[in-house]
């Protein structure tokens, strides 16, 4: 499955930005593109991989990696100069989400916001759906 989207990477107010299995915030399109090119990753073919992984209190979490190439069997979703990479078995639990970067004070960095998650542990590093 591939998705593509031009070069609108804003976010609605409802979190969706169409029927993108995974939607994605501009400042987690400026953050990631700008950690590749200083990473002298090629832009135009890798991305971001976001992936589920079991573990964690509630039982599944996340993973995030950058990767050079999207796997065969993978979804690709393009927003503005970012790839995402999501394999199938870990897009049926984040389906419909959104992967965001955030700088605050009391925290930085990519999270993900996943309409399917129905528990969190207190730390929320890990979910159930």
């Amino acid at each position: 499955m591939s998705t593509t989207s031009g070069a609108d990477t804003g976010v609605d107010e409802s979190g969706g930005s169409g029927d993108e299995p995974v939607s994605v915030t501009d400042a987690a399109v400026e953050q990631a593109v700008s950690l590749m090119e200083q990473e002298g990753m090629d832009i135009e073919r890798a991305g971001v991989r976001l992936y589920v992984q079991q573990g964690g209190c509630a039982g599944l979490s996340y993973g995030m990696r950058f990767e050079h190439e999207p796997e065969e069997d993978d979804a690709v979703v393009t927003h503005g100069d970012l790839r995402v990479f999501v394999d199938p078995a870990s897009l049926r639990y984040i389906e419909g989400s959104v992967f965001d970067y955030e700088a605050g004070l009391q925290a930085q960095g990519f999270h993900v916001e996943n309409p399917n998650v129905v528990s969190e542990c207190g730390c929320g590093e890990s979910f159930r759906t």
